[in-house]
């Protein structure tokens, strides 16, 4: 490969990076195991200073050997190893690479999810009365590995540079999951609360009000979690591709989840009270109290999510209506089965059980609920703009979903194939032959309608696609992007600009004053192909555009 104006700039960099990059990957991998393992020592000891939940617990001298060595030797070698590391921190192209940060990251979501899920669980379990020493030896050991990984995390000259906002994206979506998680059992168990008798609560051996003080302290973990990353770390700001996907996944598509399966679930119960009396009513009210509290927190979680998907880029927008329609496309197809099972069962057996009864108005909830969601969302009645037809996020759609369709119903068809064969070989009756194919059959008609529809609009918008000549035209394949600092602005704006994949070689020494403007180096591609293109940005406001040789 050759370059012009620059020869050592595709040389340089590769220099003994790849025994670098394998250096880094042993160590950090080893860091990694050695903290677990000197962890788990230390938790194990203090488990034994601890008064025993168990007075007939024994301690024994093989788990106390095992403790000893772990904490010892583990935790030796560990801060021995870590020392290293630390005082290598200083060159700048350690705090770069990305094994460093990558470490960070793991380990600093790791062991937050440990200490947390063991000192809550420690909670949980007092307002039970119970002592759980092994669950508050884990936290504690745990929270302060969180503390210290935070602390290197957050320090002001050694902190990593690459994957830097991944521990606050990350932690912001597990607070933000128990957290949740925690409010739905908690409302639920004041609407059973509400609805039952709280003397038929106390008769079964537990108080009303422990199951929601218990699902509280999830809540105030969580939230405590996800509000302390959100804002007081920034994460609601971070623009990259996985708070982006965070947001629009968890935020957005899990609350409108949570929103849909909790009024679905809460119309098929009035349904069932009001068609379906075969079963008491107590019986039929039982996923009322969890259905009503899902809907509420899916409510709050999807339309708070929305509104800030809102304000971000085009293709955030693009990508939460997406999800949105999907969810509402498999809540349809799922209805739509449901319904064709239940149907087939009665044809088979004219007189119809309370199952096959429960059963189709779940399906007719399904799609009730699903339907509307589906149709706001994706508006197929709607004429879509020719610029649109070519975006990715829309193509993306419409492939997953009839790819996935597609392959659900090749499997279903082969699970049917048989059962019709052996009843031409060895014909029976036509009942036993539906009761026999009557889940996959509907499952098969739902997964047929759901392709045939997705993939005539996929169809139609390519040949206007084709027509019109709206395809992207990639002019380059990959841009290297040599610069000093933090370049995040400059990749963000050079695969705005050419939609290509960036790689970033960065320099060494810290970010140089009069930086070239990211819009600038974005106009400076204009009009350029090649398979790979050099960019070299800066010192100062300098930018040059070098294509390489194939």
């Amino acid at each position: 490969m050759t370059t012009t104006g620059v020869p050592t700039a595709s040389a340089a960099p590769s220099a003994g990076s790849a025994q670098g990059t394998v250096r880094r990957l042993i160590v950090y991998t080893l860091l990694f195991a050695l903290v677990m393992i000197a962890a788990i020592g230390l938790s194990g000891l203090l488990r034994r200073l601890l008064p025993a939940g168990d007075p007939l617990a024994v301690d024994d001298n093989a788990g106390l050997a095992l403790s000893l060595a772990f904490a010892l030797i583990g935790g030796t070698l560990a801060a021995l190893l870590w020392w290293v590391v630390w005082r290598r921190l200083a060159e700048e192209s350690e705090r770069t690479s990305l094994a460093w940060g990558l470490y960070v990251a793991a380990m600093y979501t790791v062991s937050l999810i440990v200490a947390t899920s063991a000192l809550v669980g420690t909670a949980t379990a007092l307002v039970d009365e119970r002592w759980l020493p092994d669950d508050f030896s884990i936290g504690v050991v745990w929270a302060l590995v969180w503390v210290w990984h935070r602390a290197m995390w957050s320090h002001s000259v050694k902190h990593p540079t690459r994957l830097a906002t991944v521990p606050a994206v990350l932690a912001s979506v597990y607070g933000l999951v128990i957290g949740v998680g925690g409010a739905v059992n908690a409302l639920g168990a004041l609407f059973d609360a509400a609805m039952r008798e709280a003397s038929d609560r106390s008769f079964a051996g537990d108080p009303w009000w422990q199951d929601t003080l218990e699902a509280l302290v999830w809540v105030a973990a969580g939230l405590a979690i996800w509000w302390w990353h959100w804002y007081r770390e920034g994460a609601r700001r971070i623009d990259t591709r996985l708070a982006a996907v965070a947001l629009v996944v968890v935020g957005v598509m899990g609350g409108g989840l949570l929103l849909l399966v909790g009024l679905g679930t809460t119309l098929w119960v009035v349904l069932r009270l009001a068609f379906d009396p075969s079963e008491p009513t107590g019986a039929i009210l039982t996923p009322l109290a969890t259905a009503v509290a899902s809907a509420c927190m899916g409510a709050l979680v999807w339309s708070y999510h929305r509104r800030i998907a809102a304000g971000r880029s085009d293709a955030t927008r693009r990508a939460g209506t997406l999800v949105m329609s999907g969810v509402g496309l498999v809540g349809v197809a799922s209805g739509i089965g449901i319904i064709v099972n239940s149907t087939l069962a009665a044809l088979a057996s004219p007189i119809a059980a309370s199952d096959d009864r429960s059963l189709l108005l779940g399906g007719i909830s399904a799609v009730v609920v699903g339907g509307p969601v589906w149709w706001l969302s994706w508006q197929p009645t709607r004429r879509v703009p020719s610029t649109e037809l070519g975006q990715p996020a829309r193509r993306v759609y419409l492939v997953v979903v009839f790819g996935a369709s597609a392959i659900v119903g090749l499997i279903t068809l082969l699970t049917v194939a048989p059962q019709l064969f052996e009843f031409a070989l060895d014909a029976t009756t036509i009942a036993s032959l539906v009761e026999r194919i009557r889940v996959p059959l509907g499952l098969l008609v739902a997964t047929g309608l759901v392709f045939g529809y997705h993939f005539a609009v996929w169809r139609r918008d390519r040949s206007v696609i084709v027509a019109e000549g709206l395809a992207p035209a990639h002019r380059i394949g990959r841009v290297i992007l040599v610069a000093a600092g933090d370049a995040s602005a400059f990749e963000r704006a050079i695969r705005a600009a050419t939609g290509a994949s960036v790689t970033v070689w960065r320099r060494p020494g810290d970010e140089p004053a009069g930086v070239p403007d990211a819009a600038a180096l974005a106009r400076a591609l204009d009009g350029v192909t090649g398979k790979r293109v050099l960019v070299l940005a800066g010192p100062g406001d300098r930018v040059e555009v070098v294509p390489l040789a194939d």
